[in-house]
C-alpha cells in the first residue's frame, strides 16, 4: 500500500529530503545515463507529493515522487517536474495515481489556474490522458526530447 505525503520543501525532514534526492538521482542520471544538474535552486519553491511504502527489509521507501514548482518560479503556472516512479514499482499504474493526486492538489490549492510540463517526449500520450496539451515542439533538455504541455483550467 502506498501513503502519499503533500509537503513544501521546509516541511520535508532530512531523511525525506535526503531519500527524494537519491531515488531521483537513481532514474534520472544512473537509469536515464544523463549527467545534469539535479539542484536546481527550484525545489525551495515547490510541493513535494512522494509515495511511500513499507519494505520490512529496508523500511520506509518511495515507490513514486513529483514536484509542482510554485506559479511564476519557472513558469506563470504551477508547473509539475521531476515526475518518477521508481524501477521496484512501475507497472502498477502508480504514475497515474501519483498525476491524479498531484493534479487534485494543484486545483485545490490554484483553483482555476492552468499546470505546465516539460515532459519527455514519449510521455505525450500518457500526459494527453490527463487533459495534458502540446504547446511547444521538441527540444532537447539534458540531451532527452521534451516537449512543454499545458493543462487549461476548468473555469
Amino acid at each position: 500500500m502506498t501513503e502519499w505525503q503533500w509537503k513544501r520543501f521546509d516541511e520535508l525532514s532530512k531523511h525525506e529530503l535526503y531519500e527524494i534526492l537519491k531515488v531521483r538521482q537513481e532514474v534520472f542520471v544512473v537509469e536515464q545515463n544523463c549527467a545534469y544538474v539535479d539542484a536546481d535552486g527550484l525545489d525551495q519553491n515547490a510541493w513535494h507529493l512522494t509515495g511511500w511504502y513499507q519494505n520490512d527489509a529496508d523500511g520506509r521507501r518511495i515507490a513514486a515522487y513529483l514536484r509542482v514548482v510554485f506559479p511564476g518560479c519557472r513558469y506563470e503556472e504551477p508547473s509539475i517536474g521531476r515526475v518518477l516512479t521508481t524501477a521496484q514499482s512501475r507497472g502498477r499504474g502508480l504514475g497515474k495515481v501519483l498525476m491524479e493526486t498531484a493534479l487534485c492538489n494543484i486545483e485545490r490549492i490554484y483553483p482555476n489556474q492552468a499546470i505546465r510540463i516539460s515532459a519527455q517526449q514519449y510521455l505525450e500520450r500518457f500526459y494527453h490522458a490527463l487533459e495534458f496539451s502540446r504547446v511547444s515542439e521538441p527540444y532537447s533538455e539534458d540531451g532527452i526530447p521534451h516537449i512543454e504541455m499545458l493543462r487549461r483550467c476548468n473555469r
